[in-house]
């Protein structure tokens, strides 16, 4: 587990209509990120939140805006989302057949790139890139809707990515980031299993007080 873990509330769970509220209520709970779900209806079956959406919302937050591209295409959505405020941009290993062409795009537009896996795809696609990438992203859910259920072995598959990252010295420069089915009651399980970030949507914005689940995810990382 990191020694300061930090919590990236993920907006897609949030009310559309509202969305200045919901990056007001990440800022009062002292969350580090804002997590920004893209989905194209054709990587993953859903359709959510494009570059103009995050231009408008960048003058209200100054949290890092961590966009997870869960496309097709990756590259061609690399500079618009830069343009409009990212401050990392992660994209899907199965979603690119050149990877490093697009972690390479990512850097030249001066951003945070990172790289996710799917919770059924080998550990072995990702390795390769290892020391590219700024961010880690693990799936522990089926990517495409929130509130999913923490898919069983996502602990075991975190644990493995965490002591390649320490062996190959990766630990201090790729941040691992854990997304998916991430709650109050399993917060330090998968933070005990290495994670940096973790990302959680329905668990903050549909609870009685988001401001108070923010800071009691705090408090279970950071007694």
């Amino acid at each position: 587990m990191a020694s300061e873990f930090k919590l990236a509330p993920s907006i897609l769970s949030a009310d559309f209509s509202d969305l200045r509220s919901a990056l007001k209520i990440c800022e009062e709970g002292g969350a580090h990120w804002i997590h920004i779900d893209v989905m194209d209806n054709q990587f993953v079956p859903n359709l959510t939140l494009g570059p103009p959406i995050v231009k408008k919302l960048r003058p209200h937050s100054s949290q890092y805006f961590d966009v997870h591209m869960m496309v097709v295409e990756p590259e061609k959505l690399v500079e618009s989302f830069a343009d409009a405020g990212a401050d990392g941009i992660t994209f899907h290993i199965e979603a690119s057949d050149n990877p490093k062409a697009v972690i390479d795009l990512i850097h030249a537009a001066g951003k945070d790139a990172g790289l996710s896996i799917k919770p059924a795809t080998p550990l072995s696609e990702i390795e390769p890139f290892l020391d590219l990438i700024d961010i880690l992203l693990v799936m522990s859910v089926e990517p495409g809707f929130g509130g999913q259920g923490f898919v069983n072995g996502s602990a075991e598959r975190i644990q493995k990515l965490r002591k390649r990252l320490n062996e190959r010295g990766l630990s201090d420069r790729v941040t691992l980031v854990v997304d998916g089915g991430v709650k109050l009651h399993n917060a330090k399980e998968v933070l005990d299993a290495g994670a940096d970030v973790l990302v959680a949507g329905s668990e903050v914005f549909e609870s009685e007080n988001p401001i108070e689940t923010i800071k009691s995810f705090y408090r279970i990382g950071n007694p």
